[in-house]
């Protein structure tokens, strides 16, 4: 299963990401959590270790590496690298997580970065079209790391938006690039909601098929942001989070 989670900076995306990583290797799927958001902290949510975390290098950044997997460092380069033996070479394993950190798609300018988002591309098409595991892609408000390609293996995007007309309108944009680019099923997540004014916004701006599920603002995940409680799977976030699992495992089997 492929899963790819967008939507508006601090909107809860990551959290989103790695509560289902969590679930799925608790139901004991491997899982590939990638960080695919340079300002997400994927790895942190994931109960990763500081310390261990400062040294994952993201895998845009490792120069020798590409120049390896692209054939050299000429202008001739490989536009499909074999990177295999990367995905498990340069992972941090969490028990059945395996985690990866992918750094941004260069832009374009007076730098060619063509070798680099090449090689960036090819670990995504790896982990997308080529992995039986279970893959969730923590991505930013765009979803530039996926080409029309490699959107054809993914299985669901998830939006995820909070209960503002600024979050539902980036949340609108991602769901039409997703769609753009050929993916079948786009499903929204309401997250932090207060009130039932909230709870009512977000059914107005949103169908019940696009509706995923609604996550409730729980106090509860405050300790997990200042490090006072190690799983971001507590309280009443858990529980919405277990059910939100639970559908994408039922809407997933629907399909098949």
């Amino acid at each position: 299963m492929k899963i790819a989670v967008s939507g508006k900076g601090g909107v809860g995306k990551t959290s989103v990401s790695a509560s289902l990583a969590k679930l799925f290797a608790c139901a004991g799927r491997r899982v590939y959590a990638v960080d695919a958001d340079p300002d997400a902290s994927l790895g942190l949510a994931l109960g990763i270790p500081d310390d261990i975390l400062a040294k994952v290098i993201p895998l845009i950044d490792m120069e020798e590496v590409i120049k390896e997997k692209s054939a050299g460092g000429g202008l001739l380069y490989s536009l499909n690298p074999d990177v295999d033996d990367i995905l498990d070479e340069y992972s941090i394993s969490v028990g059945n997580i395996k985690f990866l950190r992918m750094g941004a798609v260069k832009p374009g300018g007076s730098a060619c970065y063509c070798r680099e988002n090449a090689f960036l591309f090819s670990v995504v098409d790896s982990l997308i079209l080529d992995k039986e595991d279970v893959v969730i892609l923590d991505m930013g408000a765009g979803i530039e790391h996926l080409t029309r390609g490699t959107s054809k293996g993914m299985d669901l995007m998830i939006v995820v938006t909070e209960a503002s007309k600024t979050s539902v309108q980036t949340a609108r944009v991602v769901m039409q690039l997703a769609k753009d680019l050929g993916i079948e099923a786009i499903k929204v997540v309401a997250n932090k909601i207060r009130s039932p004014k909230e709870e009512k916004f977000i059914q107005e701006q949103f169908t019940a098929q696009e509706l995923l599920g609604v996550i409730r603002f729980d106090d509860e995940l405050l300790d997990v942001a200042l490090g006072n409680e190690a799983d971001i799977l507590t309280g009443a976030f858990k529980a919405s989070m277990e059910e939100i699992y639970s559908r994408v495992i039922t809407d997933c089997q629907d399909k098949k």
